[in-house]
């Protein structure tokens, strides 16, 4: 993770933490995530706390992610959020995010539509990719991930900084099987980044950030970010405890000298 690219780690909390568990979170952990100023931390917590978690991080570094949004600036689309009404509280969205594909039905056309409209309001899209348990037994790991990002960014033009990608093997989310640090790097590089490059460009694939997601935790996180095209992780469960997530973003302020 030795290049001119700034690490990111972010922390998804899913559909977990009530408000007062939030707010309690976040003051354990602003502190020290604040003093690793090489890095970019991302806190993604649910709507509920959105605002909140907010207002609590303004003092700091620490910037805020949504989980989700619709891909219409507003309408009758009851229990939706539009990417319109998270300008000014967050700076990141999650797209594509594998429960959202699996739990949801969110197809490749719908992770497009959202991911324009995302950019198109000035917010920066968290694109989430990876294959499942299946497609990685038939060996289309290459084929899958390359077609996600391939369609999620079809017709798009866009500058480096107004995307991050986040590799996250479906097979490893939440499961304890974490990718082995060299085969998540190799999709990042030449897939992710591969792709990358037939659309915008080699400088631009080069300037991308791309995060490793699945399974991560303070145990392992080092060996993803010594990974030459891993720019930072996309943490979920181990997000949920302060001492964890601090302990992962210190191992990324290491590697990041």
């Amino acid at each position: 993770m030795l290049t001119s690219r700034t690490p990111i780690v972010a922390g998804n909390w899913k559909m977990h933490l009530a408000w007062r568990e939030a707010i309690d979170l976040v003051r354990a952990m602003r502190g020290p995530l604040n003093q690793c100023k090489k890095v970019e931390v991302i806190l993604i917590p649910p709507f509920p706390a959105l605002v909140t978690v907010a207002e609590l991080v303004q003092p700091t570094a620490i910037r805020i992610g949504a989980q989700n949004c619709h891909w219409e600036s507003k309408g009758a689309f009851t229990g939706e959020v539009s990417p319109s009404m998270l300008v000014g509280t967050c700076r990141y969205v999650l797209v594509g995010h594998s429960e959202r594909r699996s739990l949801f039905g969110e197809s490749d056309e719908v992770v497009r539509k959202k991911l324009a409209a995302i950019l198109q309001h000035g917010l920066v899209p968290l694109l989430c990719v990876g294959e499942n348990l299946a497609q990685r037994e038939e060996g289309r790991t290459s084929e899958v991930v390359a077609t996600q990002v391939a369609v999620a960014l079809d017709g798009l033009s866009l500058s480096p900084e107004r995307l991050v990608i986040a590799y996250e093997p479906v097979w490893a989310i939440g499961t304890g099987r974490a990718c082995a640090p060299a085969a998540a790097n190799s999709v990042c590089g030449l897939v992710i980044r591969g792709v990358l490059a037939e659309l915008f460009g080699e400088q631009t694939a080069a300037a991308v950030r791309i995060l490793y997601g699945g399974s991560v935790t303070a145990a392992n996180a080092r060996s993803y970010f010594e990974q030459a095209d891993i720019d930072g992780a996309l943490v979920g469960g181990a997000s949920l405890q302060a001492d964890s997530f601090i302990a992962i973003t210190r191992a990324a302020q290491a590697v990041a000298g």
